[in-house]
């Protein structure tokens, strides 16, 4: 097996790219996933991908949220978080931030928070899963 990107992560959407203009939770994505084999596939690192497009008004603050159950969320421990989450502007069309996270909670997922603007902006985010414990990394 080669060793490439494609074998050792997995993308999982939490926010899709929408126009925003309100406070949005993401989708949870979940660390363990049942592999094709049947096994659990863990991966024990993750990193928040968000990629703006035309971003009008408002600010919209990134945050990434962490769960034990999938049921009870909480910000992420800023020790637990490398780089920064950003807080998106006019300013920051077209950009793509990268932001890691070395916990160990199960879940995550982002949640913008938007102080208003009339047609605020387009972007979306997606978690990065990384260093699993199965290879090569299940599609299924």
């Amino acid at each position: 097996m080669k060793r490439t990107v494609y074998n050792h992560t997995r993308a999982k959407a939490t926010l899709a790219i929408a126009t925003r203009n309100a406070t949005a939770n993401g989708t949870a994505v979940d660390r363990q996933l049942s592999g094709a084999s049947g096994a659990n596939e863990w991966f024990a690192s993750a990193m928040l991908l968000v990629h703006t497009g035309t971003i009008t008004d408002g600010t919209h603050a990134i945050t990434l949220e962490v769960s034990d159950d999938n049921s009870s969320w909480a910000a992420a421990a800023s020790g637990d978080v490398q780089g920064s989450l950003p807080s998106i502007a006019a300013a920051n069309d077209d950009t793509l931030y990268e932001v890691g996270y070395t916990g160990t909670k199960r879940y995550l997922r982002a949640v913008t928070t938007v102080t208003p603007g009339a047609t605020g902006g387009i972007y979306g985010a997606t978690i990065v899963l990384g260093f699993p414990n199965v290879l090569p990394v299940s599609r299924t």
